[in-house]
């Protein structure tokens, strides 16, 4: 992992983020209880938790840095472009966090550092 470098953040997710996100949760909802779950993340607030604790809640595997799409939001990291937060659903019915959308800034950011707090929406 590289030094410890603060990370840049939008102050709120993309509006690209939300139809990816509802895109995602739609395979694991019913499609009214995915729009739901949208509506509820556009209205929550931001908050912040460690890339770890979000990888730990989440279950998800570590993708490599060979990932294209990880390698292209580590250049971002480097180049102090600002990154949009995640939008993250708690899911008691499967046990775990979901990754609507940002999977692989989580990534990205996690192989920057594992202790590095991320942004993002959490209902």
């Amino acid at each position: 992992m590289s030094k410890e470098k603060e990370i840049a953040w939008l102050p709120s997710p993309e509006e690209k983020n939300y139809p990816a996100a509802r895109s995602y949760l739609t395979l694991l909802f019913p499609e009214k209880d995915a729009a739901a779950l949208i509506t509820k993340l556009r209205a929550a607030k931001i908050t912040e938790f460690k890339a770890k604790d979000i990888f730990r809640a989440s279950q998800l595997s570590l993708l490599g840095i060979s990932n294209s799409h990880v390698k292209k939001d580590q250049k971002k990291i480097r180049n102090g472009v600002h990154l949009s937060p995640l939008l993250l659903v708690r899911s008691p019915q499967h046990g775990k966090v979901i990754i609507a959308d940002g999977y692989h800034r989580l990534c990205a950011v996690y192989q920057h550092h594992e202790d590095i707090w991320i942004r993002c929406k959490i209902v």
